[in-house]
């Protein structure tokens, strides 16, 4: 069978799309940018990519007609863009003016649990892209999951973030609300098992794990996996603004999505029985036991993808394609060149950047940047790497977005999406025995301009010993 994806470089389709090609379906996904194609799957000729952006229309034409399911995977929640849901909707009824016009008999769409009468914007936003998708033409299932446990994901990430820097949390009330939380093995086996099943044609249903938890419980047993001890205060007198900023500082999260998740967090999110679990054979796992499995395969560094590798959790949100050329003129511009001796080793070293493995030289610096990046609304260094040794175009890596990445090349090119007033890149780019090393800034304004020299007297140093590093 043929199956559209959507939603292909994000954290639950990157997860799915194995399972339906060990299926011999044949998928055609959808992707915003051909760049960030991911590299395993570029000449797998189960595959096909269709570069398309459902926020904006697409000619009929062109779309392809001999589809048989499509999965709907588009979230916008961590978009800078305030007004989400609204970029949600046109995204939905875009997809649909498309698919509507292919052969297509199922659409199967991720959604949230919504049983609370009053929904918080997030969980309405999901809501009103449900509605939008119910269509005659063909049989709509709707899969709606609350907090999605795994590693890589939003929710994994800021657990962990809490739960391994702070010993003892003054935390918000809303720790205490209910959730029932699932793991991502279950999720993706929902959403294979769900397709061409004509029982679950036109219907809605919950998925959720085996056990109602608070926030604060959830903290806890995720302690208790890591063999920690930890004290948990909740207090009232925290806003949800207060809370939204005690989650930026602490956690990875932008501020967006900290709010999104607060004023999701207040409402209790807890799924309706039904008996879908037995009809597909899926019995879903505890949360101690999908922590565990987060674990593992962070171990085995074997992490698929992490919500932090979305284009919309930093600034940047246009095709990588627009900022792979480094600009010549307007630019401030620090170039270092070394001679090499071992091509591989230094190789290494570039695509081990950042992270926890560091920038190699003057790394308190590059914390110290991290720290103030965070302070005036940036992402800071918090978001790390997905691999500890591999690149891709489109990973995040601290507050560098992966623009190029072509090892047998040597080049590797990143851009910033700290708070600038300008636009920066780092370059690394190895010709013959030579390692050329380049940062350019293009700045904005006066305000560029003075940032640039400010900072001036420190690249000489940071610059100078991080080549040198890679290089010996």
């Amino acid at each position: 069978m043929k199956i559209l994806i959507t939603g292909t470089t994000g954290y639950i389709a990157k997860r799915l799309i194995p399972l339906l090609l060990s299926q011999q379906h044949e998928l055609i996904c959808c992707v915003r940018d051909l760049l960030r194609i991911p590299e395993n799957y570029i000449e797998n000729p189960q595959i096909s990519f269709l570069e398309i952006d459902f926020l904006k229309p697409f000619e009929i034409e062109k779309f392809p007609k001999n589809i048989d399911a499509a999965y709907y995977l588009i979230h916008s929640m961590s978009s800078n863009n305030t007004d989400f849901d609204s970029l949600e909707k046109t995204c939905a009824e875009n997809f649909k003016t498309l698919i509507e016009a292919t052969n297509i008999q199922q659409v199967i769409y991720l959604s949230g649990i919504t049983n609370d009468i009053e929904l918080s914007k997030h969980l309405n936003s999901r809501k009103q892209v449900a509605e939008i998708l119910v269509s005659k033409k063909y049989a709509l299932t709707t899969i709606k999951a609350g907090i999605i446990v795994g590693s890589g994901s939003a929710s994994f990430e800021i657990i962990r973030d809490l739960v391994e820097k702070l010993p003892i949390m003054i935390t918000p009330k809303w720790l205490n609300t209910k959730t029932q939380p699932i793991g991502i093995s279950d999720v993706v086996q929902f959403l294979n098992k769900s397709l061409f099943k004509k029982e679950l044609y036109n219907v809605s249903f919950d998925i959720y794990g085996p056990e109602i938890l608070t926030y604060k419980k959830m903290l806890l047993i995720f302690s208790e996996v890591r063999g920690l001890k930890r004290t948990i205060i909740t207090v009232p007198i925290m806003t949800p603004k207060l809370s939204s900023y005690w989650l930026y500082f602490v956690t990875s999260t932008s501020f967006r999505l900290a709010a999104s998740l607060v004023d999701s967090m207040k409402i209790e999110i807890i799924g309706k029985e039904n008996s879908v679990g037995q009809l597909l054979e899926i019995y879903p796992i505890s949360y101690k036991t999908a922590v565990e499995k987060a674990f593992d395969t962070i171990e085995q560094n074997v992490l698929i993808s992490s919500w932090k590798d979305s284009m919309v959790s930093g600034v940047l949100n246009q095709k990588l394609s627009k900022h792979i050329n480094i600009p010549q003129y307007g630019c401030f511009k620090d170039v270092k060149s070394r001679n090499i001796s071992n091509r591989e080793s230094t190789l290494a070293k570039i695509w081990a950047l950042g992270g926890s493995n560091g920038w190699y030289s003057m790394n308190y610096l590059w914390r110290i940047r991290g720290y103030l990046d965070k302070l005036f609304g940036g992402i800071g260094l918090r978001r790390g790497r997905t691999h500890p040794t591999k690149l891709q175009t489109g990973d995040a890596l601290d507050f560098w977005r992966v623009i190029y990445a072509n090892k047998n090349e040597g080049r590797l090119l990143l851009y910033a999406e700290m708070k600038l007033p300008g636009e920066a890149w780092l370059e690394f780019k190895i010709v013959k025995n030579k390692l050329f090393q380049r940062a350019v800034f293009r700045p904005k304004g006066l305000w560029g301009r003075l940032y640039w020299y400010s900072v001036l007297p420190f690249h000489s140093f940071i610059f100078k010993g991080l080549i040198r590093k890679l290089i010996s």
